[in-house]
């Protein structure tokens, strides 16, 4: 038997009601998630133009939606390190503390500021998107399905209004695109704001014994299959986000209306994340819900390939139900397959370093078989295989089980 953490919590005078408590809790995780997705996604929008502006290549564009999933990779491992010295509460203050200075410098007008800023706004994203699972298996661990619905569907209502609205600001701001992306550090300095009072409340370590083998997830086969889960529907979300407003574009679309179809796109997820962690929080596994997942990518991927312009609003719905689904299940994973808020850390922190390291390359390998072929064609065939994939791996991470059983 080893022995690991879990945290005990405790506030610093006991003067601070439990449902004030709660209540500031959950203002300070709902703000922090609508930091996690807008400022990635008001990029997309804005690629050509930020592209003609600075005469950088379509390469070094895509690297502004590559460079935050390596971020995630770079830093989900190390995320539960610094919990755990730090603190969970002090470690989210870090982590929006470093989306906002990120946010700012993407205002300096040189490309070196633009990358760096977009590198930091990452790193700090990552350390949120790791340890907020773990907060709500902590802090509600009989409503978990609830609480992780309310933050996904929090994080996916402004990253939809970031996409619609992006190209539209930045026509009416003399800073232009620069002013476009900046105004998101205001969300960001809200939530620092809104996070402070956690910074009052203190954890200590209590040990408790656990099993080496139940506490190990690097070598847990249903901990892989959370990871392809977790890559794979980051994958197809963040290369839709990089290139989808590009292929509406060149299909006869305004980059308003093809920013607006990305915006439709994660509308339509903003319900099913918060239904659907409710639903597998209740079902005994998550298989049917892995399944419709499935479903809901190939119909809209298939409608994308016929080309047919009336169709890219249906097909947008059903790949943004996709997406939020598959979001929403990864997140209950984390929750679901873990015995402790540390082995949900551990799990979470695995599954996105991997997971984004997947994710970052399809932004760029989608580009690049479009370079290739000349066509979008084979590009959204990738996203096709990526869900056929994405099937196989979930119906092992949907099964009822903890990590290091059999």
């Amino acid at each position: 038997m080893n022995n690991t953490t879990q945290v005990k919590n405790q506030t610093d005078n006991g003067s601070v009601s439990t449902g004030m408590k709660a209540a500031l809790l959950l203002v300070g995780i709902i703000m922090i998630a609508t930091t996690l997705r807008s400022p990635i996604t008001a990029v997309g929008p804005l690629i050509e133009t930020i592209r003609s502006d600075t005469g950088m290549s379509h390469t070094l564009a895509g690297l502004l939606t590559t460079f935050p999933l390596l971020a995630f990779a770079l830093m989900s491992p190390l995320a539960p390190r610094i919990s755990r010295r730090w603190g969970m509460e002090r470690a989210l203050f870090l982590g929006v503390c470093a989306v906002t200075v990120g946010i700012v410098l993407r205002f300096i007008p040189t490309i070196t500021a633009l990358f760096a800023g977009t590198i930091l706004l990452g790193l700090g994203i990552a350390l949120s998107n790791v340890l907020l699972p773990s907060l709500i298996k902590r802090d509600f661990p009989l409503r978990t399905g609830v609480m992780t619905g309310i933050y996904s569907v929090s994080m996916n209502i402004f990253a939809a209004i970031a996409s619609g609205i992006s190209v539209p600001v930045a026509g009416h701001l003399h800073s232009g695109w620069r002013g476009s992306l900046v105004m998101w550090g205001i969300l960001a300095v809200i939530s620092l704001l809104a996070w402070l009072p956690q910074l009052r409340y203190r954890h200590e370590v209590a040990k408790v014994q656990v099993s080496a083998k139940s506490s190990s997830v690097w070598g847990s086969k249903l901990a892989w299959q959370v990871t392809i889960v977790m890559g794979l529907q980051s994958f197809v979300f963040y290369s839709v986000v990089a290139w989808l407003p590009e292929i509406l574009t060149q299909r006869g679309m305004t980059p308003s209306a093809a920013g607006w179809m990305l915006s439709l796109m994660q509308l339509f997820s903003v319900p099913v994340t918060f239904i659907v962690p409710v639903l597998a929080a209740r079902f005994k596994n998550q298989r049917t819900l892995i399944f419709l997942t499935f479903l809901c990518f190939m119909i809209g991927f298939i409608l994308l390939l016929t080309g047919v312009q009336a169709l890219v609003p249906v097909a947008v719905i059903p790949i943004g139900m996709g997406t939020g689904a598959a979001f929403g299940l990864v997140t209950m994973f984390f929750v679901l397959r873990t015995r402790h808020s540390q082995q949900a850390a551990e799990l979470s922190g695995m599954a996105q370093s991997i997971g984004y390291l997947l994710a970052a390359v399809g932004p760029l390998l989608f580009g690049l078989v479009h370079d290739m072929t000349g066509s979008w064609t084979a590009a959204l065939f990738l996203l096709l295989i990526a869900g056929v994939i994405y099937m196989i791996a979930g119906w092992g991470a949907g099964n009822n089980r903890y990590i290091g059983e059999k």
